[in-house]
């Protein structure tokens, strides 16, 4: 079907903290690429998203702050906005679910399918916290699992073995807002019934949507509507959210996963009047942005609520990605395992694009993907840096060198197979690229820019044209293979910054500064031309693109990561980093003191740890590193340096001629420009102190530590 249109949608991230990494890839960087190619096509495209800024977990925090709902939803809302901007994800417009045209949007929804008859009213008994005067979410229930006995599962699920529960099932549930033992009372809720469109949704995805949509989104899909689908209700007890609409209905709203999806609707009114274009007419290609946690939403109950309403459109695809871990660990916000992108912002100023290019490159599209540091460094270093980048550089700086600053004459009498063969490359890459932008797959979109580059590289690197200008004394007419060569080098780098300019777009704009050509080139009628830039006009001196991570950026940055971690498990107040995408997760009792025990090993696994004792003969702090000293250690069999973490902790001149314990054998890490070869051991106080871990008495150098 011809699209007259394209309205996507990003989901709403929840007010409730900053954005991570894992949201980023998840889905607001590939719905950008995807967004900015649309509109480098020059189709009708508008990417619309906003703040999810209601249910529970809003008035659970804003209870542990002391302030008010709106206080933290306006906090976060701003936080979240400037993440996205300063990474370049290109909305038409950033909403937020608290405004009065999602109130009054959601709210007519809501009456209109209640004055049709659709929702079912039932009196239910549900959990009462009587302490709190309020209904309890199953989130916001804790217990023992019957499963592991895990004595802090929550009333939905087992963090500790990942059973799915119910509070029912629970030993002993309490509250987890203030521990008080739990009573039922009886409440009155609005239900819709999702089992009715069972067949509809049997027609429409698993009949209709098996060979378009993503197999994993399929698949979650067609195992819910072949296990049944029960009625869900579409209203819950609480002050903060969209009132229901009812006579009556005094203290209840919306269920959040009723309303927020309204969310694109209300977005897309305030951005246009022609809002019903976007969303009413049959010519108007709908695709959700989402991760994987969001599936059902998306793909099931929203579907049915836009059809049970009627008049809506339906998505045609909602290409979900899976999820992505850090460092062999799976996001945590409570125990702030996560690479913040507001902190990123800070920590690698004016270099959005390193982190988009990695994100994308290593994009979970099919199954869940880590992210590391040590890959984000060598993903930069050798792939952009050395790769695009290099090859960018090169042709300036050659152009500049062998051809007077000005783009050199394509010289058609002496064009030979190597160059039409890159010409080949160059209008083939085009087409790639365009395919699997269409079709979603965005990792491998990025691999075909990237091969570009490396076939320019290689190109270059074979017709050698700082060789053939040794010779020009004797053969001037080899020129014109020079001018060719750079020629076509320069026309591929216009198109590079075409093809880059979903996933780079800051490098892109870049790009065209150096080539002194105006941004509607990017657009993608003009991908796989080799005349974009004119033979005679002169360029700028070449820059560099992208700039090297050095080992010192990555150890700072797992460092911070394992930092946050231990502070975050030391403290009970973990109410500052929830999920963007899932309920906070709920208080339950005090965190613990300790950090939990490790896995265990085996007497051969630390017998390969050579730990001995040493005396630190001087300190000094490294410089431009807050966290490092610099020490120098007598091992009795040799003296050494080593760099350590500790000083925020220590002055240099209070640690000299300490004893200290060793890991000795630890493979040597280069940090700041300085070699470490080895670690002191330290303990950590409860209040985060730090004390050498010490030989009680004293004890020769380099003996060793049993």
């Amino acid at each position: 079907m011809e699209y007259k249109r394209i309205l996507i949608t990003a989901a709403l991230p929840y007010a409730n903290g900053p954005v991570h990494i894992g949201h980023l890839a998840g889905c607001y960087l590939p719905a950008d690429i995807y967004t900015r190619y649309q509109r480098a096509q020059k189709r009708d495209v508008k990417f619309v998203c906003g703040s999810d800024e209601h249910g529970v977990p809003i008035t659970i925090r804003a209870m542990k702050e002391g302030v008010t709902p709106q206080d933290v939803v306006d906090r976060y809302n701003a936080i979240i906005r400037n993440s996205f901007a300063d990474m370049g994800i290109s909305f038409d417009i950033y909403s937020r679910t608290s405004n009065k045209t999602h109130h009054e949007t959601s709210q007519a929804f809501f009456k209109k399918l209640y004055d049709d008859g659709v929702f079912e009213e039932r009196e239910t008994e549900q959990y009462y916290d009587e302490e709190k005067n309020t209904f309890l979410a199953d989130r916001y229930i804790v217990g023992t699992c019957p499963v592991c006995s895990n004595p802090n599962a929550y009333g939905d699920q087992c963090e500790k073995c990942g059973s799915t529960l119910s509070p029912e099932q629970l030993i002993d549930p309490r509250s987890a807002l203030s521990s008080a033992p739990l009573v039922k009372k009886t409440t009155k809720h609005w239900y819709f019934p999702l089992d009715k469109y069972e067949g509809w949704l049997n027609e429409w995805i698993v009949e209709g949507k098996k060979d378009s949509w993503k197999s994993n989104v399929y698949g979650q899909c067609k195992s819910w509507i072949d296990s049944g689908l029960q009625a869900r209700a579409m209203t819950r007890d609480s002050n903060w959210g969209v009132p229901v609409p009812l006579p009556g209905a005094d203290g209840k709203v919306l269920y959040v996963w009723f309303d927020a999806p309204i969310g694109y609707i209300s977005a897309t009114k305030e951005l246009t009047t022609q809002w019903a274009d976007y969303w009413c007419s049959e010519d108007t290609k709908l695709v959700h942005f989402i991760g994987k946690d969001n599936i059902v939403f998306h793909c099931i109950i929203f579907p049915s609520m836009l059809k049970a309403h009627g008049g809506f459109v339906l998505p045609e695809n909602v290409p979900a990605n899976e999820f992505l871990n850090i460092e062999g660990q799976k996001v945590s916000t409570s125990r702030n395992w996560a690479v913040w992108v507001d902190e990123y912002v800070k920590d690698f100023p004016g270099q959005q694009d390193m982190l988009r290019y990695v994100l994308c490159a290593n994009a979970p599209e099919s199954k869940d993907n880590d992210f590391t540091w040590k890959d984000f460094q060598d993903r930069i270093n050798n792939e952009l840096v050395s790769v695009f980048g290099n090859f960018v550089n090169r042709a300036f700086v050659l152009m500049h060198k062998l051809c007077a600053g000005r783009v050199p004459k394509l010289h058609e009498e002496v064009i030979d197979d190597a160059d039409r063969a890159l010409i080949a490359e160059i209008k083939g890459s085009a087409q790639k690229v365009e395919t699997c932008l269409e079709g979603y797959k965005f990792r491998d979109g990025l691999f075909e820019v990237i091969d570009l580059a490396r076939k320019a590289n290689k190109y270059m690197q074979d017709k050698q044209p700082w060789i053939v200008a040794k010779t020009l004394d004797t053969k001037p007419e080899d020129q014109k293979l020079i001018d060719n060569c750079l020629h076509l080098c320069l026309q591929l780098t216009a198109n590079l910054a075409i093809l880059a300019n979903p996933f780079l777009p800051f490098t892109s704009k870049k790009m065209c500064g150096l080539m002194k050509v105006v941004d509607r080139m990017l657009e993608w009628e003009n991908a796989g031309r080799i005349d974009l830039l004119k033979s005679g006009y002169p360029l700028p001196a070449p820059e560099l693109l992208f700039r090297k991570i050095e080992d010192a950026e990555v150890a700072a940055q797992v460092e911070k990561l394992h930092d946050n971690l231990k502070k975050a498990t030391m403290t009970s107040d973990n109410s500052g980093n929830n999920n963007a995408q899932q309920p906070a997760e709920a208080a339950t009792a005090e965190a613990p003191k300790y950090l939990p025990p490790k896995p265990e090993i085996t007497i051969d696994d630390f017998a390969k740890i050579d730990l001995r004792v040493a005396t630190i003969l001087s300190a000094e702090k490294v410089e431009k590193a807050d966290k490092l000293l610099k020490l120098e250690l007598d091992l009795g069999y040799e003296r050494r340096t080593v760099l350590s973490g500790i000083a925020q902790h220590f002055k240099p001149e209070d640690i000299v001629g300490k004893q200290v314990t060793v890991v000795a054998n630890l493979a040597p890490r280069k940090m700041k420009g300085i070699e470490s070869k080895g670690m002191i051991l330290m303990a950590q106080n409860m209040d985060g102190g730090l004390v050498f871990a010490a030989p009680v008495a004293a004890a020769d150098n380099g003996g060793e530590v049993r």
